[in-house]
């Protein structure tokens, strides 16, 4: 039997933690900015930081590091893994 894992959104994480994305909350341009980027369903994150004032944050996503802003990133639903 499988559990499912509680989701959570993409800028609630903090440093070090690794996710993997379960939903993208938006549409048209920014859906398809977001998909360009590898946020696509199944892929894995790894928060690496945030910015002294929180916003943006540096996220490693099919190796390579990418910065979202926190209004950005709270419509990523993700997973812990």
């Amino acid at each position: 039997m499988k559990l499912n894992k509680p989701s959570q959104r993409l800028d609630m994480m903090n440093q070090g933690q690794k996710v993997q994305v379960v939903k993208l909350h938006t549409t048209g341009k920014l859906m398809n900015k977001l998909l360009d980027m590898g946020f696509v369903n199944g892929s894995d994150i790894e928060v690496i930081r945030e910015a002294p004032l929180f916003d943006p944050m540096e996220l490693k996503i099919q190796n390579y590091n990418v910065s979202l802003r926190k209004s950005e990133a709270r419509l990523i639903e993700v997973t812990i893994i």
